[in-house]
């Protein structure tokens, strides 16, 4: 194709990789048969599903299991596969069991949210495809915003959502830079040469927790396509799809977002990536336990990481300068609004109940209501 440009006459143009352009086709057929769903409730609820799978997967990949990965680089990726995969089959079952069929640990139970759609907007069944782009861009977005504004009924649903986020970002945020400015100097001390054994206990133990309660909060972002209660074939075929593609998730080890992970410092070392893990299970916890309304774990694990850096920076026991630690947690967030940017478009394109200038005013309320919440339960 080159030369045949060049005997033409035609400019030397650039070419991308075959492994973009393969990205390309796939997004392109992916919006083809989006459109040619959309007219289609039972299609389009299966076809919308398959795409927020596999875009929810590969995004917050980052969240649960990224430390994970990075610090079990030296494992076989099945045995990987075998544990994760496990621990939500019996997560999902769980839930599928005790809840009449509901997959989602009750989160779409949250007014706005518990009516399963009868008919579908082109944008609704496409929102996944946004997520899959933006992904590949290396983007810690929000699936929770992405996926699941467009099916909100209103904007005080989406309101709630958004002051849940953002209280679970600064909550994340102070106790990263508490602890790790706490434990920066003891870790320097005593977290020298090769980590005990009984360090990748505890890190597969935290891990498998954190998984199984990251669960409960995000299942909501796929599960949201699909009736509020499953047959046993449609939870068969929920958890099939899902458990494979975490094989192929683990199997690539995290895939291009797993650099916001890499990136940070040390969290290859089992004795830091189970002390992320750890608070963050804490953190996810505490917000379960709080209420039904669904939340943007990927702001929750944006701010950790940010007060995590922070604190270490200051502490000079990290890899970066206070400059340096700053800068990489004004980037996750700018990726991660440019995330919320787009949810809210794509929400106000499908629900005519929601205006940009609405759903956008929210955003300063949400963030004071979030700080209000969070020093309210400090008691201060």
């Amino acid at each position: 194709m080159k030369k045949l440009f060049r005997a033409f006459g035609y400019p030397e143009v650039v070419w991308l990789p075959k492994s973009e352009q393969s990205f390309l086709g796939f997004i392109s057929i992916a919006f083809l048969l989006a459109m040619f769903a959309t007219p289609y409730p039972q299609f389009a609820m299966w076809v919308g599903f398959l795409f927020a799978a596999y875009a929810a997967i590969a995004n917050d990949s980052i969240q649960t299991i990224g430390t994970f990965i990075a610090s079990n680089q030296d494992k076989k990726w099945w045995v990987l596969w075998i544990f994760i995969g496990g621990i939500f089959c019996l997560t999902m079952l769980y839930s599928w069991m005790t809840l009449g069929g509901d997959v989602s640990h009750g989160r779409l139970a949250a007014k706005g949210f518990e009516v399963a759609p009868k008919e579908f907007h082109f944008l609704q069944v496409a929102a996944p495809i946004f997520l899959l782009i933006l992904t590949r861009l290396r983007m810690p977005v929000s699936t929770t915003f992405i996926l699941l504004t467009s099916f909100a009924a209103s904007t005080n649903a989406v309101g709630k959502v958004l002051a849940k986020s953002m209280s679970g970002y600064i909550l994340a945020f102070a106790l990263g830079l508490i602890f790790f400015m706490i434990v920066a100097k003891a870790s320097k001390k005593y977290f020298v040469g090769t980590a005990k054994p009984w360090w990748t206990v505890a890190q597969w133990i935290t891990s498998g927790s954190l998984w199984a309660v990251w669960l409960t909060q995000d299942a909501a972002n796929i599960a949201v396509y699909l009736p509020r209660s499953l047959s046993f074939p449609q939870f068969f075929a929920f958890i099939s799809v899902v458990t494979i593609g975490l094989g192929i998730l683990l199997y690539t080890k995290g895939g291009r977002i797993q650099k916001i992970v890499t990136e940070k410092s040390v969290v290859t070392d089992v004795r830091f990536a189970t002390l992320i893990d750890l608070i963050y299970c804490v953190i996810l916890f505490y917000f379960k336990l709080h209420s039904k309304v669904p939340m943007s774990t990927t702001w929750v694990f944006i701010g950790l990481l940010a007060g995590r850096e922070l604190g270490m920076s200051l502490m000079k026991t990290g890899a970066h300068t206070v400059a340096g630690g700053l800068k990489l947690a004004l980037k996750d967030v700018t990726y991660a609004l440019i995330g919320l940017t787009v949810s809210i478009a794509i929400a106000v394109g499908v629900n005519d109940n929601l205006t940009f200038t609405s759903v956008v005013t929210e955003i300063p309320e949400a963030f004071s209501n979030g700080i209000v919440k969070f020093f309210s339960k400090l008691g201060l």
